[in-house]
């Protein structure tokens, strides 16, 4: 189960991290919206960067959160 939430929360960070790395490029350098993420919030430039953040801390937990394989020991 652990193996499971870890590869969705890695996933949905994937997803945050993208959306936030868009949003933030395409406010400071082309000065449009792009994505989706302008429809849900209105935020400053700098404050995608914090999305980004948010996402890469998601990939983290996704990926800590997920079960090491067993390990034969050799007999």
């Amino acid at each position: 189960m652990r193996t499971t939430i870890g590869y969705t929360i890695e996933s949905i960070g994937y997803v945050v991290g993208a959306q936030g790395l868009v949003s933030f490029a395409s406010q400071t350098f082309f000065g449009t919206e792009w994505g989706w993420l302008h429809k849900i919030v209105d935020l400053p430039s700098a404050a995608y960067l914090g999305i980004v953040a948010l996402g890469l801390a998601l990939i983290v937990g996704g990926v800590k959160t997920r079960k090491e394989p067993r390990r034969q020991t050799a007999a």
